[in-house]
């Protein structure tokens, strides 16, 4: 990269951060992260240190607040359409928070059954953010923005499990549990104090940096919500969570079957940091590359795992072209969700983003794992790579005609975004 891209590369970040409402709205946002991101670890643990469960058990919880969060993301997300966000922020963030301060003290069976409606009514921190930006910054910095705060999940990936691992280890997973629900309500308090900007329809005024709000919805345009370009990138983020959740297996179970299962954790790191990497380049770029041709080299750059035997270190190396082009393709599908979704309904789709990219790895674990269990870890890889691109196949043949409709006077400022 030349000196004056790298140039115009740190400034479309530092413009995006100059902006006030998302200056202050990233802090709270990746502070609400780092617990979620740690949830479901957290809650393993707990089930199996201290209820003395097993792990079947442990995962019954999971796959509970899983597919609760699955099919509960579009309601909220409908929710924050209708109502705004403090209606939705109080209601979610006060069982948020009930659940996670409680389950120290709450026996397996009520666990269980309480873990759906809790997943359900998770705060929906990643929906407000993409909506956040969406409505406050302007249509040139979009990429920028939207490979900032992938860059932040990235993160929180990688920092959430292993801080509240570290304190259910050094403490107890009550403190980590009790963390984890004062973190959300605090976060959920300040979002609802700083109540930011949702709705875009207008753009940003000068004079305060926020939405106007816009008037009732019309009924023509949100039956228009799942339109054909927004189907297809709704199947392309599901093709990319499956490529990753089949890594991610085919990754764990190819070091364990080499008995260097101790180096997940460094293989999985030095993939994160390339990912950040290729988050990094791909928001200070002054094109975009489409969707599709970035899950296709998401999925196709995971085959060479195949061929990579079971040393640790080539095979970290192996994945690192695959990770490169992880981050791009979420800021890519974020960016296409936000163009092609109405702005009175921008939380209902950023709510069915969040139930593809979950989708994708409920589908990819049972997929892969089979593939494995029925031939070799290496397959797995293969497994996942090829049932990325089926997928990816079916969100290129949903694609609708490149070009946007014609915006109306206010929305103007919403029409450049980047074609997928």
């Amino acid at each position: 990269m030349t000196e004056q891209a790298q140039s115009g590369g740190v400034r479309a970040y530092r413009d995006v951060l100059a902006i006030p409402v998302v200056a202050w709205s990233v802090l709270p946002i990746f502070v609400a992260l780092l617990p979620m991101a740690g949830m479901a670890v957290t809650l393993t643990l707990h089930v199996v240190a201290v209820l003395d469960k097993g792990y079947l058990a442990a995962g019954f919880v999971g796959t509970a607040t899983t597919i609760g969060t699955m099919l509960g993301a579009p309601l909220v997300g409908r929710a924050l359409d209708r109502h705004g966000l403090r209606p939705v922020v109080a209601v979610c963030g006060a069982v948020s928070a009930a659940f996670w301060l409680a389950i120290p003290w709450l026996p397996y069976e009520v666990l269980v059954v309480a873990a759906f409606p809790a997943g359900a009514l998770m705060v929906p921190v990643n929906s407000i953010a993409r909506q956040v930006v969406a409505a406050s910054v302007p249509a040139d910095k979009l990429r920028a923005a939207f490979s900032l705060e992938t860059i932040l999940i990235e993160l929180s990936f990688i920092l959430g499990p292993a801080i509240t691992v570290l304190v259910a280890a050094e403490v107890s997973t009550t403190a980590a549990l009790t963390g984890i629900g004062v973190v959300v309500a605090v976060v959920a308090a300040v979002l609802y104090h700083r109540n930011p900007p949702i709705r875009g329809e207008a753009g940003p005024t000068e004079e305060t940096g926020t939405a106007e709000e816009p008037g009732p919805a019309d009924g023509a345009r949100r039956r228009g919500l799942l339109n054909r370009n927004l189907v297809a990138t709704l199947f392309i983020s599901v093709s990319a969570l499956f490529v990753l959740g089949g890594l991610e297996l085919a990754v764990v179970s190819t070091l364990r079957a080499g008995g260097e299962v101790e180096w997940t954790g460094v293989v999985m790191a030095i993939g994160a940091a390339a990912s950040i990497a290729g988050g990094l380049v791909y928001g200070a770029a002054k094109r975009a590359v489409p969707q599709l041709l970035l899950v296709a080299l998401l999925a196709v750059l995971v085959l060479p795992g195949a061929l990579a035997g079971q040393a640790w270190w080539l095979l970290a190396l192996v994945l690192v072209p695959n990770q490169l082009v992880c981050t791009p393709t979420f800021a890519a599908t974020t960016e296409n969700v936000i163009r092609h979704a109405p702005p009175e309904a921008r939380g209902a789709a950023t709510g069915l983003y969040d139930s593809a990219t979950r989708l994708g790895i409920a589908v990819s674990a049972p997929v892969v794992g089979f593939v494995i269990d029925n031939s070799s870890p290496a397959w797995g890889f293969v497994a996942a790579g090829l049932g990325g691109l089926l997928l990816a196949g079916i969100g290129a043949a949903l694609t609708g005609p490149a070009a946007p409709p014609a915006p109306q006077p206010e929305q103007a400022g919403e029409a450049h975004l980047a074609t997928s």
